[in-house]
């Protein structure tokens, strides 16, 4: 009995004391590890700040990698029975260099996993040699910084079962550069799917996809029976997606996100019942979500974020109690929020803002145990705020919908509250500051635009301590917040449109040299008094316009170097404008209009710099301008009116592609206005107002026939709506529209006008201007313009006022001009139009103001008729009055005419009268008395 138990004895004595892995390495594998380790570096300090994020608290594996040693026993090696490598795990070993085409990794013939993730191997295409690997596992290359095609050799690792290729590098703060990116063409993805049947999880993020069409994206079902996750987000992926992947049996995680030109629908039946994760965000998906999503009852995250879903949310969906992430943000999803759910006992996020779901929010909203996100903004939901039980929250975001009640004060006990915006409601509340002081934790508040709230801030209340974000705009504030005093990192802060009124504490301005993480300061529109506040160094936005400062402008202002928008407009600001505002290299917006401000304008503005929109007009600045502003390349709006500026036309502002709005309307330009040679002047020019100066000679013709930017109109929009992309500034300008001074708060990038009033121009009136077929107004009106109103006027089929009143146009008024449908005003009085007014159209709309001062002018809405004889006897009268034939002169040229007749008479009668004389004759007379009949 003993010896058949002693070899059984000892068998268990090697199992458990000699593991199987202490087997010595191949001699061939360990040499290629070393070969590879010499190949590269170890760098714990990498240019990619996200790979040390990702990585701090790991060493690198390849420290353990020394001649003498077992390669078996390497970190992140593994050997089989025979010491062969079948495992090398690299993945965060801080490695940095080439990875070489012929890198000795691709010798190692049996290896069955390889992981490289995390490293920094900048630049590396991924060799063919992967393809040599042909017992490969498992593959990990992501996030190592590789580039380039994928060779169609990775098609030959038909055992592979992972795959992850990622490189999103959109999802890391310091994204690399464009040209570092993995590509798959078409003919290497259709061998890939293939070949490697056995593929479950395949991880593509980030890798470009552009190439790939619906029909090669048709070939995933092929893994039907093996396929579990597929993650391909922000791979350029277009066209349809095949609905069919979805109901794949064993798919348990679909990530198509940020794929913004793929477009698909969620299959109405056979879901795959064990989807877990489902991500579509930022995807052109559509249709409505079915009611079959809720027949996984494995899901627990699901983000339609962004899509194009519409119609009502699915009863369904309220009953995955594994839910822990439910995002349909962003979507067109109407009617109300189930009031009827079995239970939410894991979820902890809700998104269902940017839709029009409306009704009252149901109140499981305020009890689930573990919700930490809710966020119901921007929808049209009504009602009031009810009171939360739940004290899980950090962010509750409930901005931008029409509830109204009263503010529930429950909210102001979650003291785990990370974020609160219950901004642009109906809420109702007397709000003192003291009751914030159980919010230790909160970095966000906004309460702006709710009418009926109001806070008082008048305590030395010691509140929000942690407080980086403050947006009150709108509620009624009559006095600076005290607290403020004690907040060190407030990085938001806007207090505009309220009522504080006074002068602004000499406490806040010394704060503000302690806050030097704030980038907005927001103090516009109230009643503040004195002397400006100088932002930090480092802030970016600020904006005090709409206020009663006074005093200069300090030169103090030259250290906040930083800031990309600067409004100081609509105060009582008085001396110079600082020339170091020319020299900001990061400034965008500067608005100083409407101010008592004199001297010039800045002379050194850089060759590289960022300025958009520069308003300095309503001021007492004066000229010449710099020519440096020639250097604004990015400029799309210059107000300069309403000064003594004193200059010729700038015409090397005609270089500036991007400029859309060139005002210099009141001022002392003079001179001719032409173009200096440049080939396409004012490409983008919308706006062009040069009226009330002394220009003369000829209209400019020849910027007028380059408006390009007056040209074309689309109905495509292909950028904003508006000009001006800041957010928190909106490009405005003052026009003459039909007449009368208007402001447009904000200007459509649609809107032309074309004003060159009140000045000395001559000549006539340009065909080119025919061309400008986008023009919504035209404004010649005081100059000394000649000639007639040209045929081309009539193609401006946009134009909604047209003004040349006060000038010496002559001749008919163009029939065609009844064409323009949407010509509301018209003014063509003081010149020396005649004949017949034209009828039709907007032409029976306009009064008789449109055409006094034109005395040859006759028709409706004229008193006067246009009775042919009248007008004939009218202007023959008028011309020979002006000619110098008045009534005399023909008086006395009838008598002698008579006379002469009369001797002629009595000769003709004795030697016999002509019938045709005789016909004559009486025709005349017959004609006579009919007149004096009338």
């Amino acid at each position: 009995m003993g010896c058949f138990l002693f070899p059984y004895v000892i068998f268990h004595f090697l199992l458990f004391n000699f593991p199987l892995y202490t087997c010595l390495c191949n001699h061939h594998d360990k040499s290629s590890l070393l070969q590879f380790k010499s190949s590269v570096t170890v760098n714990t300090s990498h240019y990619y700040s996200w790979l040390d994020d990702v990585c701090s608290s790991f060493s690198s594996k390849t420290e353990s990698w020394t001649n003498g040693t077992n390669c078996c026993e390497w970190n992140g090696v593994t050997c089989d029975m025979a010491g062969n490598v079948i495992g090398l795990d690299l993945s965060c070993s801080h490695l940095q260099g080439q990875f070489h085409p012929n890198s000795t990794i691709f010798s190692l013939k049996h290896l069955q996993q390889l992981n490289l993730a995390y490293n920094d191997f900048s630049g590396s295409s991924l060799s063919s040699g992967i393809g040599d690997l042909v017992n490969l596992v498992h593959l990990n290359l992501s996030y190592s910084v590789f580039n380039g095609d994928v060779p169609s050799t990775i098609s030959n690792l038909s055992k592979l079962v992972s795959l992850d290729l990622s490189s999103d590098w959109g999802s890391v703060d310091d994204p690399m550069p464009l040209y570092l990116s993995i590509k798959i063409d078409p003919y290497t993805w259709n061998r890939l799917i293939h070949n490697a049947t056995k593929l479950r999880e395949i991880h593509l993020d980030g890798v470009d996809l552009s190439s790939i069409t619906e029909n090669s994206l048709l070939l995933l079902p092929n893994l039907s029976s093996t396929l579990v996750s597929l993650s391909l987000s922000n791979t350029k992926l277009h066209g349809k997606f095949p609905s069919g992947v979805l109901s794949l049996p064993n798919l348990q995680k679909l990530d198509l996100s940020s794929n913004e030109w793929l477009r698909g629908e969620l299959p109405k039946s056979n879901l795959s019942t064990l989807m877990r994760h489902l991500d579509l965000s930022d995807t052109a998906f559509s249709g409505e979500i079915p009611n079959s999503i809720g027949h996984s009852k494995s899901f627990n995250y699901i983000s339609l974020r962004n899509c194009k879903f519409g119609g009502l949310i699915p009863s369904s969906l309220f009953h995955l109690t594994q839910l822990s992430l439910l995002d349909l943000s962003g979507n067109g999803l109407v009617g109300p929020i189930s009031s009827t759910i079995t239970q939410f006992p894991k979820l902890h996020t809700l998104q269902l803002a940017g839709n029009k779901l409306n009704g009252t929010i149901p109140s499981w909203c305020y009890s689930l145990p573990f919700l930490s996100h809710l966020f119901l903004n921007d929808n049209q939901l009504t009602g009031s705020v009810g009171e939360f039980s739940t004290h899980s929250l950090k962010y509750l975001d409930l901005s931008r919908n029409k509830l109204q009640g009263d503010f529930p004060n429950s909210i102001l006990e979650l003291e785990n509250l990370v974020g609160l915006s219950l901004s642009s409601n109906n809420l109702t509340a007397l709000v003192d500051s003291h009751q914030f002081s159980k919010l230790k934790n909160l970095l966000l508040l906004d309460l702006s635009h709710n009418a009926f709230i109001s806070i008082n801030f008048d305590n030395n209340a010691d509140i929000l301590p942690n407080l980086q974000f403050l947006y009150l705009s709108s509620c009624n504030i009559s006095t600076f917040p005290k607290f403020l005093a004690s907040v060190k990192n407030i990085e938001v802060l806007d207090l505009s449109n309220n009522k504080i009124r006074g002068s602004i504490p000499q406490g806040f301005h010394e704060q503000l040299l302690h806050w030097k993480d704030i980038e907005t300061i927001d103090l516009s529109s109230n009643k503040l008094q004195g002397d400006l506040p100088i932002p930090p160094s480092g802030t970016a936005h600020f904006l005090i316009s709409n206020n009663e400062i006074s005093g200069d402008i300090s030169s103090k202002m030259c250290n906040a170097s930083s800031l990309r928008i600067l409004n100081l407009a609509h105060n009582n600001l008085t001396g110079h404008i600082p020339q170091c505002l020319g020299t900001f290299p990061s400034l965008e917006v500067l608005d100083l209009q409407m101010n008592n401000l004199h001297g010039n304008i800045p002379q050194n503005f850089l060759e590289e710099n960022a300025f958009e929109t520069i308003k300095l007009n309503d001021n007492k600045l004066k000229g010449p301008l710099p020519q440096s502003l020639a250097h604004c390349t990015k400029l799309q709006v210059l107000d300069l009116g309403n000064n003594d500026i004193e200059d010729t036309f700038p015409h090397w502002l005609e270089t500036l592609q991007e400029l859309q709005v060139l005002s210099l309307r009141s001022n002392k330009f003079h001179g001719v206005i032409t173009c200096f040679g440049t080939e396409h002047p004012f490409p983008m020019l919308k706006i062009f107002d040069v009226s009330d100066n002394n220009f003369s000679g000829p209209l400019p013709a020849s910027y007028i026939k380059n408006f390009q930017g007056m040209m074309n109109v689309s109905d495509n929009q292909t950028r904003s709506l508006y000009m001006g992309t800041h957010g928190l500034y909106n490009d405005s300008i003052v026009i003459v529209m039909k007449g009368q001074h208007m402001k447009l708060e904000r200007i459509l990038t649609a809107f032309t006008t074309i004003d060159l009033s009140y000045n000395m121009f001559e000549g006539e009136i340009p065909e080119a201007i025919g061309e400008l077929i986008s023009l919504k107004g035209l404004n010649l009106s005081h100059n000394e313009i000649s000639g007639t109103i040209p045929q081309s006027l009539s193609h401006l089929r946009n134009l909604e006022w047209l003004d040349l009143s006060w000038n010496q146009l002559k001749g008919e008024i163009p029939m065609a001009l009844s064409s323009l449908n949407f010509l509301a005003a018209l003014n063509l009085s003081q010149n020396q139009f005649e004949g017949v007014i034209p009828t039709g159209g907007q032409f029976i709309t306009f009064e008789n103001d449109s055409y006094a001062g034109n005395p040859m002018l006759c028709g409706i809405p004229l008193s006067k008729s246009c009775n042919e004889d009248k007008e004939w006897s009218s202007i023959s009268r008028l011309d020979d009055e002006e000619s110098g034939f008045g009534w005399k002169v023909v008086t006395v040229g009838y008598a002698c005419g008579m006379l002469f007749g009369i001797i002629s008479g009595c000769h003709l009668f004795f030697i016999g009268k002509p019938q045709w004389l005789a016909t004559l004759v009486e025709a005349v007379f017959n004609v006579r008395m009919t007149k004096q009949k009338a």
